[in-house]
C-alpha cells in the first residue's frame, strides 16, 4: 500500500469522526468494504450511563460524586491540614513554665520568703486518716 493511500485512508477516518462528533444521534454503519454503501441508525432512546457507586450513596450518581468529594475535602483538607496547623502553631509549655518559675523566685526572693516552703501547703486545711481508718496499713515515710 503506498503512502499517499494510507494518507488519503487516514484523511477519510479523521473527517468520519469528525461527522459523527457533530452529530452524534447518528451512527454509520457498514457491511461492505465500499465507502459508499453507508446505513444510518437514529437512537431512539436516551441512553443510559453505566455507573458504579463509590459507596457513599446507592440511590442516586449525583448524591454518590458529592459526598465522596465532601467527605474526601473534609477529611484530608481540613483534618490533615488543621491538625498539622494546630502542631505547628501551639504554643509551647515549656517556655511559659520557666518563665513562671523564675517570677515565682524572684518573688519569694523580694519578699524574703524562703525559694521552697516546707509547709507549702496550710497544714490546717489536710485531712489526714485517723488510727482506725488506717488500721494495719504500712506507711512508709
Amino acid at each position: 500500500m503506498s503512502l499517499a493511500r494510507v494518507c488519503l485512508s487516514s484523511q477519510k477516518l479523521l473527517a468520519h469522526r469528525n461527522i459523527l462528533n457533530i452529530c452524534p444521534q447518528l451512527r454509520s454503519v457498514s457491511t461492505t468494504r465500499k465507502n459508499s454503501d453507508v446505513a444510518s441508525v437514529e437512537r431512539t432512546g436516551e441512553v443510559k450511563k453505566i455507573w458504579v457507586s463509590y459507596g457513599f450513596d446507592t440511590d442516586t450518581d449525583k448524591d454518590d460524586k458529592l459526598h465522596t468529594h465532601l467527605s474526601f475535602f473534609f477529611g484530608i483538607s481540613l483534618a490533615l491540614m488543621g491538625s498539622i496547623f494546630f502542631i505547628a502553631y501551639a504554643p509551647s509549655d515549656s517556655d511559659w513554665i520557666h518563665r513562671e518559675a523564675y517570677l515565682e523566685l524572684r518573688r519569694r526572693e523580694q519578699e524574703g520568703l524562703p525559694l521552697v516552703d516546707k509547709n507549702y501547703l496550710d497544714v490546717s486545711k489536710i485531712e489526714l486518716p485517723s488510727d482506725e481508718e488506717l488500721g494495719d496499713t504500712d506507711i512508709i515515710i
